[in-house]
């Protein structure tokens, strides 16, 4: 899947340069996207895009809606593959890899990549099944293992001490915040290298925000992390490093607590200060 300039409206450059101050993570990068564009039809929604995720950080995207930050933590998975007429310019590597490139296995690429979406979606069935659901569909049948997976993943979710009793109970009785929290165990039972989460609080209260920002913080080292979010506040409470995005550019990409305090694009202020969006 690919697309030239020539194909489209050429991006215009009218931006300040994109600074970067990225805190390293010990682990070095996780995910690397390379001047990296997509349009939808004529329509471009993401323009010369060049970061790196680091390894057992959070990273947060944030900007104003329709910035491109879903779009770009969607195109981390190739979820937007089935989009019509999605084209690509430019490359994600995964060890070196082109996650675009021919002959990759999508599937696979999507187990390395658990994802985590704005509103709960556990499935109508027991809260048990859903958690070991991923090893199921990999073909995985012994008792065992299914038992220690999911007493494993519920308990990464925070939520082995809430559910232990009721594992046999559908899931669509939990609460909103269990059931997000049971989607993060579902995610993190398929065993991934990377959690992308799209606004995973946005439909939650104040208290259960307040648990998955604490998973968050409880999962980093293990996993590396990418959470779109719209607000700042959980961003500078969640995250090491934050992504700025604006109407599809990267405009600054930076540790947390110097783009919140010290930015280096006067656009950034205006955004963090509330003069826009």
């Amino acid at each position: 899947m690919s697309a030239t300039v020539s194909e489209a409206v050429a991006p215009t450059r009218t931006f300040e340069p994109t600074a970067y101050h990225v805190k390293e993570g010990d682990g070095g990068v996780a995910l690397e996207v390379k001047n990296f564009d997509l349009w939808y039809g004529r329509s471009q929604a993401l323009y010369d895009i060049t970061m790196a995720f680091q390894k057992g950080l959070v990273t947060a995207l944030i900007g104003p809606s329709g910035c491109g930050k879903s779009t770009l933590l969607r195109c981390l998975n190739r979820m937007n593959d089935l989009i019509d007429e999605l084209r690509i310019e430019g490359e994600i590597t995964v060890d070196g890899g082109n996650i675009y490139g021919s002959g990759v296995d999508v599937i696979a690429l999507r187990k390395r990549m658990g994802m985590v979406f704005q509103k709960p979606n556990p499935f109508a069935m027991s809260i048990y099944d859903n958690v070991v659901y991923p090893l199921r569909v990999d073909g995985v049948s012994s008792r065992a293992v299914l038992d220690e997976t999911c007493e494993r993943a519920l308990r990464s979710a925070a939520l082995w001490n809430e559910a232990k009793d009721r594992l046999k109970e559908s899931a669509l009785g939990l609460s909103g915040g269990q059931q997000q929290r049971l989607c993060i165990a579902r995610a993190v039972a398929a065993d991934p290298e990377v959690l992308l989460m799209d606004e995973p609080c946005s439909a939650l209260d104040p208290i259960a925000t307040a648990k998955i920002e604490e998973l968050i913080d409880e999962l980093k080292g293990y996993y590396s992390i990418v959470i779109v979010t719209h607000n700042m506040q959980q961003a500078a409470r969640v995250s090491q490093n934050t992504a700025f995005m604006y109407l599809g550019r990267l405009i600054e990409y930076g540790d947390t607590d110097t783009m919140f305090t010290r930015p280096k694009v006067s656009r950034t202020q205006d955004y963090i200060t509330g003069r826009f969006g």
